[in-house]
């Protein structure tokens, strides 16, 4: 994938990239710290078509769902000839019992037999993480189980 990374003087930077259906798409990063998603005219990268500021935690919020998207697809991919394995994702909800506790706190892997074998924060992949990892508010979760097991977990992460 082509990323075109454009200079915007007194502004910041821009980074976007055209997609298969012909849309520019990318984010300008300004010198203050803001981020934007941007789509721009297929014809004119200058031209705006619309621009969606983020804060610092909704930029990362995205990376992850994209991030994670990715991770899972793969996952799912590579398990795909395994019968009864499942590969979801799971969100940490400002009111997780478990947001700001150590992973092992959830006994995920006791208590349903599901192996959350990546983490996803803010656009970074934190992969096999230990019963130490602290989760945090908008962590994206990569969990292998079977279909029972993984429902069981999202409940365990909803409601503890």
């Amino acid at each position: 994938m082509n990323v075109d990374e454009t200079n915007l003087p007194g502004l910041g930077r821009r980074k976007d990239f055209m997609t298969a259906s012909g849309r520019r798409i990318g984010v300008v990063e300004r010198r203050e710290g803001q981020t934007e998603l941007i789509v721009s005219a297929w014809d004119d990268p200058d031209t705006c078509q619309a621009s969606i500021p983020l804060t610092t935690e909704e930029a990362a919020t995205l990376g992850n769902l994209l991030g994670g998207q990715h991770l899972a697809m793969k996952l799912t991919e590579e398990h795909k000839d395994v019968p009864g394995i499942v590969t979801r994702q799971f969100s940490i909800a400002p009111d997780s019992p478990f947001q700001n506790q150590p992973m092992g706190k959830a006994c995920i892997r006791t208590r349903c037999g599901v192996s959350i074998v990546a983490i996803m924060r803010e656009g970074e992949v934190l992969p096999s993480p230990g019963p130490d990892v602290v989760l945090h508010s908008g962590d994206l979760l990569v969990a292998v189980g079977t279909q029972e097991g993984l429902d069981a977990a999202a409940d365990i992460l909803r409601r503890g």
